[in-house]
């Protein structure tokens, strides 16, 4: 019995599913709610799923752009440490 309650517990309510999609879409300009009206959490969730792999690819990207600048340039083993430190933060 302890484990049923303990299970319903943990279940998220539809009003409380449906506020977190809400605070999704408004990370995502293209699904602003006041241009398209309600949008499914299906909907919501494949945008928000794209968006994270757009910005993985991105920060790989980017990360990959820092390295060869760090790579090119003749750092001492004090300044790389230094770099290292300000990227860490």
């Amino acid at each position: 019995m302890s484990s049923q309650r303990s299970t319903s517990s943990n279940k998220i309510t539809d009003d409380k599913l449906n506020a977190l999609i809400l605070r999704l879409q408004t990370l995502l300009p293209q699904l602003d709610q006041s241009r398209h009206g309600r949008v499914s959490a299906a909907k919501v969730l494949n945008e928000i799923c794209s968006y994270i792999r757009r910005l993985q690819n991105e920060v790989d990207g980017l990360s990959g752009r820092l390295s060869q600048c760090l790579d090119s340039m003749d750092l001492t083993g004090f300044d790389a440490e230094i770099v290292r430190d300000l990227l860490q933060q």
